[in-house]
């Protein structure tokens, strides 16, 4: 008995010694990498105790006061200005104006609104909000919020904004002069969920062709786009513009959904990749309302991140044309990180790739503030204003369409039209009053004396056919104008082409008052060059010879 299992014993030694060796190898690695992984969260907590540290003694010792706040800020700063340019700090009085603008509502009444002569003037009224539900229109004057006058106490824009806006279904109290009877009136608004629309003007051109402009991509863009081109299309559009410009991005779902719409199944259109994040592929999946009929995609130099990644996708499967300017060159992906103190990390996590290949992010070698001076230096080169060519990308590698056209990475995506800025706009000042505060009001002041004839305008059509009292309003803005300078503004304004463009402003301007967005996107398009040139691909042949089909 005991000569057998001592046999026994003999013939599983190895086996024993074996198992007992893979068992230490394996712990052994595992505890390597407990143990690695402490001494990272370990050298974490000395960085932070070094820095908590270095604080504590200059708030004990420092010969001065100082803000900590500040200081904790500047050393974020600091840190992340060896990172890329999208890769940023968000302070916590900052971060839920951040966040309402990308989620595309906060909560509040529904009103636009300018301080003129001390006096806060109704400018507009948020379509299906409180305030429109409540009978407020453009032109009341707001006397009182709750028990406070508010008119007449050169009160800041800023604080109205806070007595408006709180707590979902909360009240507040409003006493509102009105625009056409000047009668005061008590209106009880319970603040709800306020839209942030963002798109900005959706119409018909002609009666084939579709217009539809995107400000942002945020939580809602989807939805309203989808709104748009459904009605666009029971109007009986069979080609559409998508206007991009002045897009700088949001999210990257909004915009592969958007795709989605234009683009068959299955095909790429976009993914990302980054050191610790593994490639993700976005592909169409959707039975698209809008795989058929001609399309145009507007960008220009602001147009980036979301706004890259759709006219990208439509660059190189040769959907649509791109018309206008190279785009901005934003091809990184953020990540939103919410710190403890209510403040905000968006860090940079991949790179996206457009369907062929190519990121399009330009280069950040030179440092952020070279990196900021790029539209300048876009300018000076004369890209932006007539050589299409000065256009430089940072990526010469070769990459081709699903129809073999070349295109390149780097630097933004170049358009397969290029349409220079108008300089008649950009010279002589014209810009400096066209946005002025005196013409603000000079605007107002017209529409409060007109008030109930404008309001007699039924359609966009009709106000435009019809209304020709600009000069009424040139001659509205140069009384507004300080005395020390209407002589140089008449001295702008005494140019033919620059006296057109702001009778033309001056126009859309009412027109949006009178008709939202809608009114003055109608009025402007016909003096925009961009949508001139699209118009002219889409209604002729050269769009098959551009895509190649």
């Amino acid at each position: 008995m005991d000569g057998q299992k001592s046999g026994g014993l003999k013939v599983w030694l190895p086996l024993l010694f074996a198992l007992v060796m893979v068992l230490g190898m394996t712990l052994g690695f595992n505890l390597r990498d407990t143990l690695r992984n402490k001494r990272d969260i370990q050298a974490v907590i000395e960085r932070n105790d070094r820095l908590e540290e270095i604080i504590d003694l200059i708030n004990e010792k420092y010969v001065d006061s100082v803000n900590s706040n500040l200081l904790y800020k500047d050393a974020i700063t600091g840190i992340l200005s060896h990172l890329d340019p999208h890769t940023v700090y968000i302070p916590a009085d900052e971060l839920q104006g951040v966040n309402e603008d990308l989620e595309g509502s906060f909560f509040g009444i529904g009103v636009e609104f300018a301080i003129v002569r001390d006096t806060i003037e109704v400018t507009s009224v948020v379509e299906d909000g409180p305030a429109e539900h409540a009978g407020i229109h453009e032109g009341d004057k707001l006397i009182k919020v709750d028990d406070k006058v508010v008119a007449g106490t050169k009160i800041t824009s800023e604080k109205i904004i806070k007595m408006l806006r709180g707590k979902q279904h909360t009240r507040v109290n409003l006493t509102i002069k009105d625009a056409l009877s000047a009668k005061l009136k008590q209106l009880p608004i319970e603040r709800d969920v306020v839209p942030l629309y963002s798109i900005d003007a959706s119409m018909m051109l002609d009666n084939e062709t579709g217009f539809i402009k995107i400000n942002r991509f945020s939580a809602t863009t989807y939805d309203e786009f989808m709104k748009s081109l459904k009605s666009l299309k029971e109007k009986g559009m069979r080609q559409l513009i998508l206007d991009l410009r002045d897009n700088p991005g949001g999210y990257l779902d909004a915009a592969t959904h958007i795709a989605d719409q234009f683009l068959d199944d299955e095909k790429l259109i976009v993914y990302t990749q980054g050191r610790k994040s593994a490639r993700t592929d976005y592909k169409a999946s959707d039975p698209g309302i809008f795989e058929h009929g001609r399309l145009a995609v507007l960008i220009d130099e602001n147009s980036a991140s979301a706004s890259e990644i759709l006219s990208g996708a439509i660059q190189d499967w040769d959907r649509g044309v791109l018309i206008g300017r190279r785009s901005f060159g934003k091809g990184l992906v953020q990540e939103q990180y919410d710190l403890d103190d209510g403040s905000a990390l968006r860090l940079t996590i991949a790179k996206y790739y457009t369907p062929s290949g190519r990121s399009i992010q330009r280069s950040f070698a030179k440092g952020k503030e070279a990196y900021e001076e790029d539209f300048e230096n876009r300018y000076k080169s004369g890209e932006l204003t007539g050589k299409d060519s000065a256009a430089k990308d940072d990526d010469h590698k070769v990459y081709y369409t699903s129809q073999k056209r070349v295109v390149y990475g780097g630097g933004g995506i170049k358009p397969d039209i290029y349409v220079p800025y108008d300089t008649a706009k950009l010279s002589g000042g014209i810009l400096s009053i066209i946005f002025s505060d005196e013409l603000k009001i000079a605007l107002w002041d017209y529409y409060l004396s007109h008030v109930t004839e404008l309001r007699q305008y039924k359609t966009i059509a009709e106000f435009d056919q019809h209304f020709d009292s600009e000069e009424a309003i040139v001659k509205g803005y140069l009384q507004t104008v300080k005395p020390s300078e209407k002589g140089a503004a008449e001295k702008i304004l005494n140019k033919p082409g620059s006296l057109a463009y702001f009778k033309l402003q001056a126009k859309a301007q009412l027109a949006r008052i009178l008709f939202r967005n809608n009114g003055y996107y109608s009025i402007t398009m016909k003096d925009d060059n961009v949508i001139q040139k699209a118009l002219e691909i889409l209604r002729g042949n050269k769009y098959s010879d551009i895509i190649k089909r």
